[in-house]
């Protein structure tokens, strides 16, 4: 058993008690007069992709905020904004526990407490523990093995399942941080406000739009989506990004925002959501264009991880069949070997024993 999960329902300091006993101290208490409180649950922040497999990640935290330490919430962490993440050791961040009178209340704080950890500068799975927080085998109390993301999640995680009866409170707030994030945009320069802060807003999510019409008084914002009138009031300053917590509808909602050149990125509940706040009429232009198709990057093999090189196992001009080995890259401590996913020759190499890449580096392209 982890000791803070321990030390939360016993209430004991258990460091303290192995300093004490170090020191030749004999315990202050017997085995009866420990008593269990309650539920709690620990799970670990890691740098890892869950979006890639699970791989490390590594760099410097560009931002860093930890969920407040109160009301059963405790981290145990020793990062602070600015820290660098290396390829050389454990990628473990802080371990977040949530202490409750029951299972599903210290499950659902977990969740909660996870919509405030922000942090940006390398990826880290913080998704997926708000997914399996969510999830109905762990809720309902089932075994859950190692082999629970292969079963659930074969072909990738592709973050928490959507709720769609969460949507409407989304998009609401969404309007409400579009809005403020274009009237703040207007204001530069003492230009003029535009059409974008219009009370008609269409609000984009994942490519599916949802009108919305924002009404503004004392503070307090109504937004009627889907002929349903939300209330949401910002919990103070809305950023560009960080954490913006709101009282929809009577509920405290928290959602992670980064900006991006066309709208932002919104998380929540371990699902990350593309959205952009149009005007009525940018909307109707919106469905006329055209998705940009990504490039075609089968004839690369890509680093899939920040890591150092430690040998490559071919040659240009090698023949290589579907599974053979291509290269290694040890990252946090691990060997990680790359394997030929078709037959092909190989046409360049672009990387070398002893090098340092970047994740996403080209290390060698087929002919």
């Amino acid at each position: 058993m982890e000791h803070p999960v321990t030390e939360s329902i016993t209430g004991l300091d258990l460091v303290e008690q192995m300093i004490r006993v170090a020191a030749g101290e004999k315990l202050a208490f017997g085995q009866s007069d420990v008593q269990l409180n309650g539920h709690a649950i620990e799970t670990r922040f890691y740098a890892e992709d869950p979006y890639r497999g699970f791989l490390p990640s590594i760099g410097r935290l560009s931002a860093y905020s930890q969920p407040a330490a109160v009301g059963g919430v405790r981290v145990d962490t020793g990062v602070v904004e600015g820290a660098e993440i290396s390829m050389f050791y454990d990628p473990m961040i802080a371990k977040l526990i949530t202490h409750a009178p029951t299972r599903l209340e210290a499950a659902d704080m977990q969740i909660a407490a996870l919509d405030r950890y922000f942090v940006r500068g390398i990826s880290h799975n913080a998704d997926f523990l708000s997914a399996l927080m969510q999830h109905p085998r762990f809720r309902a109390g089932e075994a859950v093995t190692t082999a629970f993301i292969a079963e659930e999640y074969p072909d990738g995680f592709p973050g928490a399942a959507v709720d769609e009866t969460k949507t409407p409170a989304i998009a609401a707030l969404a309007a409400v941080i579009g809005a403020a994030h274009a009237h703040r945009a207007a204001a530069v320069d003492g230009r003029l406000l535009e059409e974008h802060s219009a009370s008609e807003l269409v609000v984009e999510i994942d490519r599916v739009q949802h009108p919305v019409c924002l009404r503004r008084s004392n503070g307090t914002t109504e937004a009627v989506v889907a002929g349903r009138t939300i209330t949401v009031h910002p919990l103070g300053a809305i950023p560009f990004s960080g954490v913006i917590e709101a009282d929809v509808d009577g509920r405290r909602l928290a959602v992670q925002v980064d900006r991006r050149p066309v709208g932002f990125l919104l998380t929540h509940h371990g699902r990350q959501m593309k959205v952009r706040v149009l005007t009525t009429r940018a909307a109707e232009l919106a469905r006329h264009m055209l998705e940009k198709i990504p490039p075609d990057m089968s004839r690369y093999l890509l680093c899939p991880m920040p890591g150092l090189v430690v040998s490559i196992a071919v040659k240009e001009g090698d023949k290589v069949e579907a599974g053979q080995q291509l290269a290694t890259v040890e990252a946090m401590k691990m060997e990680n070997i790359l394997r030929a996913e078709k037959t092909g020759t190989i046409g360049r190499l672009h990387a070398k024993a002893g090098d340092s890449l970047a994740v996403d580096a080209v290390i060698l392209e087929f002919a």
